[in-house]
């Protein structure tokens, strides 16, 4: 009887936290930036309950991001949000969200994205980097089926919602976000991609730390990406490190911003010490950079735009 009381009290006390902005005013929104950058993430606040964010350009959906709830806290009511992130494929053009909820879509919020180029490198393997990339076995095959589940899943807890911090202190950069590569291999064949994260060049055993707080999703080595960490900061939004000499965070701990993690080495599919950091947000990689110069959910601008009179 106890637990069945506690859990109508929660559900009560829910209930009327989501009603109370249908109540006292009009459905409100928020999107943070106005005007994104291709490769950027895009968080969206609402007054009311919502589903999901469903991005379009020219009139064919290109990202997805579901809403989840984030509660109340003293003289900030609660509200639902999502992290949406626009690929880094889509150009300079017009785009629309769609904010659904089961019954449709609620509101539209069209946009115009902000121009923005990315560089390009091509990069040279011998013979052990093209093995290793072009041979698949049910190994690699396993672990990006089991990278892709957790990319995939998008959780109720809410670990971070401010700013990151840059997980180590070297300010060299090897690779940028978005880059626009050519891999060359040494059999002669070229192939195209784009690079999900940074890169830091850093001798190896140089320290990594937490971007954010969170919980620590995977510690393990893997074929392509050598010594890997993931960690979850909120609902589908996770941070990852590759190529790790060795770690210190394991599997199911949970981690605040600046703890010490692992070691930077080079490791799987590596051309030297380097930290490959990426971020995931509804399994689209999206610039990590922006979130270290905003907050993932900015509390005070959330506020003052839904439930503020002025």
């Amino acid at each position: 009887m106890k637990r069945i009381f506690i859990l109508l009290l929660v559900v009560l006390i829910f209930s009327a936290c989501v009603s109370q902005p249908i109540v006292s005013a009009e459905v409100r929104h928020i999107m943070i930036p106005e005007s994104p950058r291709a490769g950027d993430p895009v968080t969206i606040a609402v007054n009311t309950y919502v589903k999901e964010a469903l991005l379009f350009v020219n009139d064919k959906q290109a990202a997805k991001a579901a809403f989840f709830f984030v509660p109340d806290e003293p003289r900030i009511p609660c509200y639902f949000a999502a992290i949406l992130a626009i690929p880094s494929t889509i150009g300079s053009e017009t785009a629309i969200i769609k904010v659904n909820n089961e019954e449709g879509t609620l509101f539209e919020i069209p946009f115009t994205l902000t121009p923005r180029e990315f560089r390009s490198e091509t990069i040279t393997l011998n013979p052990s980097l093209t093995s290793l990339v072009t041979t698949s076995n049910e190994r690699t095959k396993a672990e990006s089926a089991r990278l892709w589940q957790i990319l995939t899943t998008t959780g109720t807890d809410i670990y971070h919602t401010g700013k990151f911090m840059l997980p180590i202190e070297t300010t060299r950069r090897t690779s940028s976000f978005g880059t626009r590569r050519v891999n060359a291999y040494s059999d002669g064949r070229r192939t195209t991609s784009i690079h999900a994260g940074v890169d830091f060049g850093a001798p190896t055993g140089t320290s990594i730390f937490a971007c954010g707080n969170g919980k620590v999703i995977l510690a393990r080595e893997r074929v392509i990406t050598g010594n890997s960490i993931i960690i979850e900061h909120g609902p589908g939004i996770y941070s990852i490190y590759y190529h790790l000499d060795s770690f210190v965070a394991q599997e199911g701990e949970i981690v605040t911003a600046g703890e010490l993690i692992g070691l930077v080495g080079s490791t799987g599919f590596s051309t030297g010490p380097h930290l490959h950091w990426e971020l995931r947000v509804s399994t689209e990689n999206t610039d990590p950079d922006v979130f270290v110069n905003r907050p993932l959910l900015d509390k005070t601008l959330i506020h003052n735009r839904l439930y503020s009179r002025r």
